[in-house]
């Protein structure tokens, strides 16, 4: 009985001890479980914080920046925009003036400015040596491009220069070229006249020496004394290749048969000349020297195919070219191997437009040989052969035969629509570049044109020549271009 109270109590024991065990462990359980949900909140809580404090400290900064963007649109001050200025288009005055000074002519008067002719054309007289009021009405009724001089012209250099200075103010809304032929040697309108200049010789013997500054030279000293005088034009130098000087036309007018050297010469010769303030006048195109004939007797023929004149004439000519020379003449010579037929070149697109002006990239002023040659006269009349080398391609007519058949044939053609008015207004623009270059100011005013503005001063002009009351002058012939 004892004994088994005494299990009994030990069972009991060990119950408590179990049931106390467990209600420990349970306790540690739920401590444990506790504990980690304090934990876990507390992780969620300090992540739900740190959430919430970068959240608004991003709205504070947000508000920051929106509230730093409204005061300073407060305080931006809207400027008026500051104008830049920008730099004026350079105006090209030269141009201007040519446009408007070919705008403002008639064709009546574009017509008439595509002629050099010799002032005894227009005025009718026998020998022109002074201008006075019938050279006037000649200018007022046709104002030719230009005249160009004779011996016959000079009595002495008073004379002539006086004549010059009143022949360029009469018209200066439209600037005369007053022109000589004066080569040197054997070709000197000038030199050969009572006016006392210096002699440069003839072309061959400067081309012989070889030294290009002869030619220079000889080129300063003719533009110099040709400025002097009030002409502007020298129908110089000549350019033609002559390999044998006792058979050819041109002879000693030239600088040789070498195309390098004759080119170089050329060259130099033109400076000289234009450096003076006379424009030059490269000659004869597409070269002539191989001819034996004289264009002013007839026909002259030329028999060099365009690859020899490619390979000796045209360099000759290129090298005047490049020396920027004012003026390139065309001569009457037939050249059948490159136009086809016994055409003068002088009438024929195939030298004027596609090898003088197209290969060769010439870009000045055109001009016809002298067209009272009998190489012209012989088989051409004087309009038809005005009307065939303006739509050949020149810019410039010299010494018609007959000057108001040749203006009136041109006025025909131009009204018949044979020659377009926009191309005679092309070659007037060539033409006015040059007698406007170098004579507008800054301000596209004109200076330095002689007789502009001026009224003639001396001993009252006298008439020339033959006038409508019957006085008359010596007779002397109407001379030609060379």
């Amino acid at each position: 009985m004892g004994k088994n109270k005494e299990n009994d109590y030990d069972e009991r024991r060990a119950y408590r001890r179990k049931r106390r065990i467990r209600n420990q462990i349970i306790a540690y359980v739920t401590v444990i479980i506790f504990i980690a949900a304090i934990i876990t909140g507390a992780v969620f809580g300090i992540r739900a914080v740190t959430k919430l404090i970068s959240e608004r400290k991003q709205a504070e900064e947000l508000e920051k920046q929106l509230e730093d963007i409204t005061n300073e649109e407060e305080e931006v001050v809207i400027e008026p925009p500051v104008s830049v200025e920008e730099p004026e288009e350079e105006v090209d005055w030269l141009e201007e003036r040519v446009v408007s000074s070919v705008d403002y002519m008639s064709l009546e008067d574009k017509v008439a400015g595509l002629f050099i002719v010799a002032p005894e054309a227009v005025t009718g007289v026998s020998q022109a040596i002074q201008a006075g009021d019938g050279t006037r009405d000649a200018l007022n009724k046709y104002p030719v491009g230009g005249f160009i001089y004779n011996q016959q012209n000079i009595i002495d250099e008073g004379q002539f220069t006086q004549m010059l200075s009143n022949t360029m103010g009469m018209r200066p809304e439209y600037p005369l070229f007053l022109a000589v032929d004066e080569e040197g040697g054997s070709v000197r309108s000038i030199g050969g006249s009572s006016i006392e200049v210096e002699e440069v010789g003839d072309m061959a013997d400067i081309g012989a020496e070889g030294d290009t500054a002869k030619a220079y030279d000889a080129g300063s000293k003719i533009g110099f004394y040709l400025n002097k005088l009030g002409l502007n034009v020298d129908f110089a130098p000549v350019a033609d290749i002559v390999e044998d000087m006792e058979g050819s036309a041109i002879g000693r007018r030239s600088f040789g048969g070498d195309s390098a050297l004759v080119g170089s010469m050329a060259a130099e010769t033109v400076r000289g000349i234009q450096e003076m303030g006379v424009s030059s006048c490269l000659k004869h195109f597409p070269g002539i020297g191989s001819a034996a004939e004289d264009t002013h007797d007839g026909m002259a023929v030329m028999e060099k195919s365009l690859d020899e004149l490619r390979a000796a004439e045209f360099p000759a000519f290129q090298a005047g070219i490049e020396a920027g020379a004012d003026f390139v003449m065309v001569g009457h010579v037939s050249a059948p191997n490159v136009v086809g037929d016994n055409t003068p070149c002088s009438l024929s697109e195939e030298i004027i437009t596609n090898l003088l002006r197209g290969e060769l990239g010439y870009e000045g002023i055109i001009i016809t040989d002298a067209m009272d040659m009998a190489a012209i006269t012989e088989y051409f009349t004087a309009d038809d052969a005005a009307v065939r080398a303006l739509k050949a391609g020149a810019d410039m007519i010299l010494m018609p035969e007959d000057f108001e058949l040749a203006y009136k044939g041109v006025m025909n053609a131009v009204q018949e629509g044979v020659i377009a008015e926009e191309r005679i207004n092309e070659s007037l623009k060539r033409i006015y570049r040059v007698k406007f270059r170098n004579r507008i100011d800054a301000e596209g005013n004109i200076v330095d044109v002689m007789g502009e503005n001026q009224e003639s001063e001396g001993s009252p002009d006298m008439e020339e020549g033959q006038n409508a009351e019957g006085s008359t002058e010596a007779e002397a012939g109407q001379g030609t271009g060379e």
